[in-house]
């Protein structure tokens, strides 16, 4: 089947089923590239200022809509667009963020892109509020529970790090991040429910 018979055979589907069944049948996602590629080029340009890294930036937000897809969900008010254009912008001010910092100039924001900033606020606030959540869980816990938590998940450290550091075996270490993280959904459930 040609591109072309493709998309006249798929074009009146709406987004969220078009990312929907690509999951399931990738080609489905050009669709939505034809769809959003020359907006979503548009806006990037527009942040971006280079032709070259706009593109980029587009390339890589249609990835991580890919990749993400089942994190979207239909939400009354907001489209699929709309959750296309936050992705977008995401990955643009990140690549504006990075060309700024190599080039080592200072370039200011067009005031029209300041309303994308509020969702990167919001999601702050949200992930602080978790994390806030994630410590009085672990404050809960035994001392040997929240400190091989806080090892594996907070300081990153892998089990062979923690066996090494803490003087245990490996198998050890397993069963304790296994029991504590039983002993974390006990009490970060609790909390939440409370």
């Amino acid at each position: 089947m040609s591109f072309s018979s493709f998309t006249e055979d798929f074009s009146t589907l709406p987004d969220a089923e078009v990312l929907a069944r690509s999951q399931k049948e990738p080609e489905l996602f050009a669709v939505l590239v034809r769809r959003y590629e020359a907006p979503l080029l548009r806006r990037a340009r527009k942040i971006l200022f280079s032709q070259e890294d706009a593109e980029e930036a587009v390339q890589d937000a249609f990835t991580k809509m890919y990749l993400y897809a089942e994190k979207y969900s239909v939400q009354e008010g907001a489209s699929f667009s709309s959750w296309a254009y936050t992705i977008l912008n995401r990955v643009a001010y990140t690549r504006y963020v990075a060309r700024r910092k190599e080039g080592g100039q200072r370039a200011e924001l067009e005031p029209e892109h300041y309303e994308s900033l509020s969702d990167a606020r919001a999601e702050f606030i949200e992930d602080l509020s978790i994390r806030n959540e994630v410590l009085a869980a672990l404050a809960k816990l035994p001392e040997t529970a929240a400190k091989i938590l806080r090892l594996q998940f907070i300081e990153g450290k892998s089990q062979e790090e923690i066996a090494k550091s803490e003087r245990l075996s490996i198998p050890a270490v397993k069963t304790r991040v296994h029991r504590a993280k039983k002993l974390f959904k006990q009490a970060y459930d609790e909390q939440r429910y409370e």
